[in-house]
């Protein structure tokens, strides 16, 4: 692709700040022209009835989904650090409340970029305590030890978020994360690939500096190499998973047509992306997960406790407190300030070593199973009809209405609060633009694909409400589920070419950048996720799942050292 207009700064609204080559404050006509929410389509059909929603989150969620996809469970909760790297509406109005986009606060830069785990770098005045004395590698925090196992009964070093301990300001953030972006601890799957990421980093400064890369240039120059890995494995693992293959070559051969199709102007987020076409991914979430050596899918020994989705949230700081057996609502029930170290990440059960690294080694352990993720469709887990209080920023307030727990409802009450425009109004400008689509047919949109969520027992003046003015995330939702499980004409390319705008926003960029190619990985793609966790954590000392006994542990392949690399190690490896 050719290069295009790029744009140095960015706004980051919670802060106040440009963020570019040089962060600082920004003054208030910057402020008047930063980045900003946008919208694609205007909404001219009437806003939807609260008994539509109410009947559609409701149904949603009524029956617990059973069909599995393709897609190994970690791209689950990759997609959505990747959403809060993308997205971060920090506008404060009372739940159901109306807005116009123009009203909307946005609270992350346009691109790709890595600023949730970054933040405004080593220099700024509130960040240096997250950086390690060279400047450059991350500050990640250490686990405590709670057995049973000779792994799990010790203090883990680099296997938790860093916490605000006794620099919290009150007592009830004590177990907060101490990272740019607090919606990282949201659940333990997210938490666990942020630190993923930031060791990811911290491998590339190590890598870096044994190549001879000068201090004052190690930080800037080992973020961008990041910042390019991770686009390249978004654009050749992850998007390929999820949308689907038409579309997105679509997109990539033939450029955008619906997202800003110009970069001449400001990059914006499009609300039919933030708020409606990239949560699919919450149709994928599992009740539970087979999640380590002692939590995993199935009730009964030898496990402590499940490894249920509950769980996850309440193993993290956001939404939970860290601590067993806790009211997951009270941030000060419980004992442990930090992650308890048998609830460490396996990631040979979230990502598949197998298929797409060639390593038989990093198969699954004898008994243990890779989680896929279900497939999209309208169907969430029943867990997510009653969100633990802290994953909305609800903890101190009153939840009038229980439907407001609800994941499903939240979702299409926020698309009607900010005017989203109706699926078919979506459609018409698709079609008006060019672009190819097969719109979805009333009978389509009420009963779906064979084993689906059927709708056609709804009161007849609600499916024709349904069927005139679809909500656009369940039309996504509903046309991926037709589509095999993939996003489709209208999902697919409002996730596609929002990708695509923002990683040309980003200063760092394999848009713009179009010979930079990846260290050589094991991904079919050349470089994926797999990759990553490789470099991450040192598979030859068992970190990829390191609660295992040693006997277990895979050979050392020289795969990913934990310890500084010498540049004999680096010399000739991809990293």
């Amino acid at each position: 692709m050719a290069e295009r207009h790029r744009r140095d700064f960015f706004f980051l609204a919670d802060q106040n700040t440009l963020v570019g080559a040089v962060e600082r404050p920004a003054t208030p006509s910057e402020q008047d022209s930063a980045f900003r929410f946008s919208q694609i389509v205007r909404r001219g059909a009437a806003p939807s009835s609260d008994a539509l929603l109410r009947a559609l989150a409701e149904a949603m969620v009524s029956v617990p989904p059973e069909i599995d996809g393709d897609v190994p469970a970690g791209f689950t909760y990759l997609g959505q650090f990747v959403d809060h790297d993308l997205t971060r509406d920090v506008t404060k109005v009372p739940f159901n409340t109306s807005l116009t986009v123009d009203q909307l606060s946005q609270g992350r830069s346009p691109a790709l970029d890595l600023d949730s785990v970054f933040g405004l770098g080593p220099n700024a005045p509130d960040s240096p305590h997250r950086y390690q004395a060279d400047g450059a590698q991350l500050v990640v925090g250490k686990t405590a030890a709670a057995g049973p196992g000779p792994i799990a009964a010790l203090s883990l070093d680099g296997f938790d978020l860093p916490r605000l301990g006794a620099r919290a300001a009150t007592d009830t953030q004590r177990r907060s994360a101490d990272i740019p972006d607090p919606r990282n601890d949201e659940n333990l799957s997210i938490a666990q690939l942020h630190l993923a990421f930031m060791r990811f980093h911290n491998f590339n400064v190590r890598k870096l500096a044994a190549k001879g890369i000068p201090s004052a240039l190690l930080f800037e120059s080992a973020r961008e190499d990041t910042v390019k890995h991770y686009q390249w494995m978004l654009v050749n693992d992850f998007l390929p998973r999820i949308v689907d293959a038409d579309v997105l070559r679509s997109v990539v051969q033939d450029g955008r047509k619906i997202v800003q199709p110009s970069s001449a102007t400001t990059a914006t987020m499009p609300i039919e992306f933030s708020v409606a076409a990239y949560r699919f991914g919450h149709s994928m979430i599992r009740d539970a997960y087979d999640w380590n050596l002692f939590f995993n899918d199935r009730p009964g020994p030898p496990t402590i406790a499940r490894g249920s989705l509950l769980n996850l949230f309440r193993f993290s700081g956001t939404s939970g407190n860290l601590s067993p057996g806790s009211d997951i609502n009270n941030p000060l029930d419980g004992d442990f300030e930090r992650l308890p170290s048998n609830w460490v990440a396996d990631w040979t059960r979230l990502f598949d070593f197998v298929a797409d690294a060639a390593i038989p080694q990093l198969a699954p352990e004898p008994g243990a199973s890779l989680n896929i993720a279900r497939r999209i469709d309208p169907r969430l887990t029943d867990p997510l009809a009653a969100l633990p209080l802290g994953s909305f920023g609800g903890r101190g307030s009153v939840v009038a209405d229980d439907l407001e727990r609800n994941l499903a409802f939240r979702n299409l009450v926020r698309g009607r609060m900010v005017g989203l425009a109706s699926a078919q109004e979506v459609v018409a400008h698709f079609t008006a633009q060019g672009v190819s689509v097969r719109a979805l047919g009333p009978e389509e949109i009420l009963a779906g694909a064979a084993g689906g969520l059927d709708l056609t027992g709804l009161a007849d003046a609600l499916k024709a409400e349904l069927t005139d003015a679809t909500p656009l995330w369940f039309y996504v939702l509903r046309e991926a589920e037709l589509n095999g499980g993939k996003l489709g004409d209208i999902g697919g390319r409002i996730v596609a070419e929002t990708f695509h705008r923002a990683m040309e926003a980003s200063r760092m960029s394999i848009l713009r950048d179009p010979t930079w190619r990846p260290d050589p990985g094991r991904h079919p793609g050349g470089f994926g996720m797999v990759d990553i966790l490789l470099r991450a954590y040192g598979a030859k000392v068992g970190e990829l799942r390191p609660l295992s006994p040693d006997a277990d542990r895979p050979p050392d392949d020289g795969i990913g050292p934990r310890s500084a690399p010498t540049p004999s190690e680096t010399e000739g490896k991809s990293g």
